[in-house]
C-alpha cells in the first residue's frame, strides 16, 4: 500500500526525499524488493530511496554499522544521501553533525557506478570527495556504504550497468601432462567429487513445502540413498584418460571445440540423475550446472553415452553420461562449480515441488593454471576490503610510527645505560614527549581512549570482528603496542611516553617549571585516596556500557583527550573550557588528571600486575634511610617504604637516573666517599648515616 511522505519513517529520511524530490507525493515499496522505495509525483515515477542498512553492514569505527539514506533517479544518478543513525563517537560528542551533512552533500550529481575515494585527486577512473578531519575511518565508511549499495541497487534496476564482481582470467587447463590413478586416488584428490543423497534427506527437504508427507519414506529407509552421484571434469587427461582410456578419451576431446568442456557424471541408486521424461530435442530437467551465479543445462546434443570405464577399482554405477559445457557459457574450469540435482514431487496433476541438492566442484590447482591479472594499483587498491585500503592510504603515519615505537623500544631496552647520562636522556625524553604530541596525538591522530576498551570488551560479548578495529591502523598498532608493553612493563610506559594528552600536560608542567611556577605536591596519604577516583570513573563507565555503548561514550567525555587532542580544541566552549582547566591546574601539580581521573590509565593500571619484570632497580637503603627518589617523583609512584607502585608509575626513569648517579644518589655518595678513605679497607665497614634526606 502506499504512503504519503509524511508517513515514511524517519523523518530524517522524508526530509531527504523531499530535498531531492520536492514534488513526490508518494512513496511505495517495489513488488519485487520492499527495501527498494519507489517516489512518485501521480502516476510519474521519479526515483528510488532506500536505506543502506538494508544492504550492507559494513562496521564503522564504534564496531557498530551505521544507515544512510540514498535517493537516486531513474538514471541512476545520487540526488541525496545522508546518514540517518550512527553510533560513532567522534560524531556524537565532538564534531558537529552539520559538517558529516557537509561531507555527504558532495555525493549528489555523482553516478551510481562511479568509482569515489575519500581524499587525493580526481582522475578519469574515479571522483576524490574531500574528507572530514578527526573522522578519517567514520567518513571512509560512509563513502563504502553509500557507493557500494547505490551500484548494488542500480544494477538490480537496471539503471546502471551490471553488478557483481568481475570475473578473474579463465583458467587455462594443462593438457601436456598425465599420471596413471586409481579410482581411489582420483576420488582422493578431488579429481572425481560425490553426492549421496539420502531418502531422509530429501523428506526433509520437502517439510514445509506441499511435498510435505508425499513419498516419504519409512523410518527404516530414511538411511537409504536415493542416489549415489559422482562428477568429474574430462579435458584434464589425467582424469579423462584415466576415466575413458586413451582411444576414448581422443575420441571425445576431437568431438570438443574450443571453449568447450566435458564433464563426466555417473550414479547409483533408485533416483536416475536423466528422467524418463527426456526425450530428443529435450533438456535434462534433473541436473545443470551452476557457475558465477549463471546456470547451463544440458539438452540432447549435449549428451554422449558413456558405457566403457577403465579407472581401477571404480565401483559399478547403473547410469554414466558425458555431458558438453558449450562456448556460450564461458565456462571457468579453474573456479568453483556445482552440478545441481533437481528431486521433483508431484503435488497435483498439474503442479510439483522441487528440492535442489548441489554437489560443489574445485579442479584440483595441479590441473590449471591461471593467468596473472595486471593490475594498476590502483585498480589492486579499489578490490581489497576497506581496513586494507585504510593501511595503504596511511602508510606515511604507520611507517613513522613504526620507527617511533621502534625508538622507544630502543630506549626501554637500554634504559640502563641510558639514564647513566642524565642529561642525554631528558633531551631525549622531552624530544620523544614532543613526537608523541605533534605527530601521534595532533597529525596521526593515535589518542587512546577508554572508549576504545569499552568497544573491545562490547565486541566480544556481541561478536567480535578483527575488521572493527583494523580499520585504523595507527589506533591498531598502539594498541598492539600496549598489549606488548603492559606484559613487560606495564602501564607505565604508555602514560609515560606514548599519550599524547599525557606528553601535553608534561610538556606544559616542564615550561611552568622553567618559569618558575610554583609547584604543590599532595600529601601522600591524601594523594593514595586520590587514585581510588579513576577506578571508580572506569567501574561507572563499564556498568553503564553493559546497557549502553553509546551513554557510556558519552560519559566518556571527562576524557579531554577529544577535545584537546582528536580536534585540537577546536569545539564548543565547555569542552575547552575543562580541557583548559585540566592543563591549568597541570602548571602547578604535574599530571592531575593522569593520576586521579584518567579510566583509561586505570583499565591499564589492572593487568600491570601481570607484567613479567621490574625494570625499575632499587635498593635495600631506599625509603629507609633515603627518601630522595621518593621526593623526585614528579607523580608520586614511589611510596614512603621506597618500593615503586608500578600501578600508578610513569616510567619518566628519574628514578633510575638518580640510581646511578654517584654525585648524588646518598647510597652511592657515601660508598665513593668511603673508597676514597680507605673505609673499605678490612676492621673499617662502609656505614651510612642515619638521616633524613630531604
Amino acid at each position: 500500500m502506499a504512503e504519503s511522505p509524511e508517513e515514511y519513517e524517519p523523518l530524517a529520511a522524508r526530509q531527504v526525499i523531499q530535498k531531492a524530490f520536492p514534488s513526490v507525493d508518494d512513496i511505495s515499496p517495489r513488488e519485487d524488493n520492499r527495501a527498494i522505495q519507489e517516489l512518485r509525483r501521480g502516476e510519474e515515477l521519479l526515483g528510488y530511496a532506500y536505506q543502506t542498512l538494508d544492504f550492507v553492514q559494513t562496521p564503522a569505527y564504534s564496531g557498530k554499522p551505521l544507515n544512510a539514506l540514498v535517493v537516486l533517479d531513474t538514471e541512476g544518478e545520487i540526488k541525496g544521501a545522508r546518514v540517518i543513525h550512527h553510533d560513532e563517537p567522534i560524531l556524537l560528542i565532538g564534531i558537529p553533525e552539520i559538517k558529516m551533512h557537509e561531507f555527504t552533500d558532495q555525493y549528489v550529481g555523482l553516478k551510481a557506478d562511479q568509482r569515489v575515494t575519500v581524499g587525493g585527486k580526481s582522475s578519469e577512473r574515479r571522483v576524490a570527495v574531500d574528507g572530514l578531519s578527526g573522522a578519517t575511518v567514520t567518513v571512509m565508511v560512509i563513502n563504502e556504504v553509500i557507493m557500494k549499495t547505490a551500484h548494488r541497487v542500480g544494477a538490480e534496476l537496471g539503471l546502471v550497468k551490471g553488478g557483481g564482481e568481475a570475473r578473474p582470467p579463465v583458467a587455462e587447463v594443462r593438457t601436456g601432462e598425465f599420471t596413471e590413478k586409481s579410482w581411489e586416488e582420483l576420488t582422493g584428490d578431488g579429481s572425481f567429487r560425490r553426492l549421496l543423497v539420502t531418502k531422509g534427506q530429501v523428506d526433509d527437504a520437502f517439510k514445509g513445502t506441499g511435498a510435505e508427507g508425499i513419498d516419504e519414506a519409512s523410518p527404516a529407509e530414511r538411511d537409504e540413498a536415493l542416489i549415489d552421484l559422482y562428477t568429474g571434469y574430462l579435458n584434464v587427461p589425467t582424469i579423462g584418460r584415466n576415466l575413458l582410456g586413451e582411444s576414448q578419451y581422443q575420441w571425445l576431446m576431437s568431438e570438443l571445440q574450443e571453449g568447450e568442456h566435458a564433464i563426466a557424471v555417473m550414479a547409483s541408486g533408485e533416483y536416475s540423475f536423466k528422467g524418463s521424461g527426456y526425450v530428443r530435442g529435450g533438456i535434462f530437467d534433473r541436473i545443470q550446472v551452476r557457475q558465477f551465479g549463471d546456470t547451463f543445462n544440458f539438452r540432447d546434443l549435449d549428451f554422449y553415452r558413456l558405457s566403457d570405464v577403465y579407472a581401477g577399482g571404480m565401483p559399478e554405477f547403473s547410469e554414466m553420461a558425458i555431458f558438453v559445457i558449450r562456448q556460450q557459457y564461458n565456462f571457468d574450469p579453474g573456479t568453483t562449480w556445482a552440478l545441481e540435482l533437481s528431486v521433483k514431487r508431484q503435488t497435483g496433476p498439474l503442479d510439483s515441488e522441487f528440492a535442489v541438492f548441489p554437489l560443489e566442484y574445485q579442479l584440483p590447482d595441479q590441473y590449471y593454471n591461471r593467468p596473472e591479472v595486471e593490475l594498476s594499483e590502483e585498480e589492486w587498491l579499489e578490490t581489497q576490503p576497506l581496513w586494507v585500503q585504510v593501511w595503504y592510504q596511511r602508510q606515511f603515519q604507520i611507517i613513522v610510527l613504526g620507527i617511533g615505537i621502534g625508538a622507544l623500544m630502543f630506549i626501554l631496552f637500554f634504559q640502563d645505560w641510558l639514564v647513566k647520562k642524565p642529561r642525554a636522556t631528558r633531551w631525549i625524553r622531552h624530544a620523544f614527549l614532543t613526537y608523541t604530541l605533534f605527530f601521534i596525538g595532533w597529525f596521526a591522530l593515535g589518542q587512546l581512549s577508554i572508549v576504545n576498551v569499552l568497544t573491545f570488551v562490547n565486541s566480544l560479548i556481541s561478536g567480535f570482528q578483527w575488521e572493527t578495529f583494523l580499520v585504523d591502523p595507527v589506533i591498531f598498532i598502539l594498541w598492539a603496542t600496549v598489549a606488548g608493553i603492559i606484559l613487560l612493563w606495564g602501564r607505565a610506559v604508555y602514560c609515560g611516553w606514548l599519550c599524547p594528552f599525557g606528553a601535553l600536560q608534561e610538556l606544559v608542567n616542564e615550561i611552568a617549571r622553567k618559569l618558575k611556577v610554583p609547584q604543590y605536591t599532595v600529601p601522600f596519604p591524601i594523594h593514595e585516596r586520590l587514585w581510588a577516583i579513576k577506578y571508580i570513573i572506569l567501574l561507572v563507565l563499564f556498568g553503564v556500557s553493559l546497557d549502553s555503548l553509546a551513554t557510556a561514550e558519552k560519559l566518556a567525555e571527562i576524557e579531554p583527550f577529544k577535545t584537546a587532542i582528536t580536534l585540537r580544541f577546536d569545539r564548543s566552549w565547555p569542552f575547552v573550557t575543562y580541557a583548559v582547566l585540566l592543563i591549568v591546574v597541570n602548571l602547578f601539580t604535574r599530571k592531575v588528571f593522569c593520576r586521579y581521573m584518567c579510566p583509561l590509565g586505570a583499565a591499564l593500571a589492572l593487568p600491570t600486575k601481570l607484567r613479567v619484570f621490574d625494570w625499575l632497580k632499587r635498593r635495600k637503603e631506599c625509603g629507609n634511610p633515603c627518601r630522595l627518589c621518593e621526593h623526585e617523583c614528579e607523580v608520586q609512584a614511589i611510596h614512603p617504604d621506597g618500593t615503586i607502585n608500578y600501578q600508578e608509575c610513569h616510567y619518566c626513569l628519574d628514578c633510575q637516573m638518580t640510581y646511578f648517579n654517584d654525585n648524588k644518589c646518598p647510597p652511592l655518595i657515601v660508598k665513593r666517599r668511603g673508597k676514597r678513605r680507605g673505609h673499605n679497607a678490612p676492621g673499617h665497614p662502609e656505614q651510612i648515616p642515619v638521616t633524613q634526606v630531604t
